[in-house]
């Protein structure tokens, strides 16, 4: 998983990209099912649009912010803290 401020160019800020592998957004679809008591056991194949996926990537608008091992990106930029926004 790799986190950093996106490439966005809008008035308000750059926003925050999540880009993940293929495996991290499976095992993030299988967490999702096991939070809403669905538990499966032995091998499983999980597509996405049909398709098996390869990457992911989450964006987060500039008026959000992330909190990722201790550190905070708001989603307007480096200059803004959290208390800012």
């Amino acid at each position: 998983m790799i986190i950093k401020y996106g490439q966005g160019k809008t008035e308000f800020g750059p926003g925050i990209d999540i880009f993940l592998t293929g495996a991290e957004v499976a095992i993030a679809i299988n967490a999702y099912l096991a939070s809403h008591n669905v538990h499966i056991s032995g091998a499983r194949t999980i597509r996405v649009n049909g398709e098996l996926c390869e990457k992911g990537k989450v964006y987060i608008d500039p008026s959000g912010s992330v909190i990722a091992k201790g550190k905070i990106l708001v989603g307007r930029g480096r200059k803004w803290r959290l208390n800012n926004a």
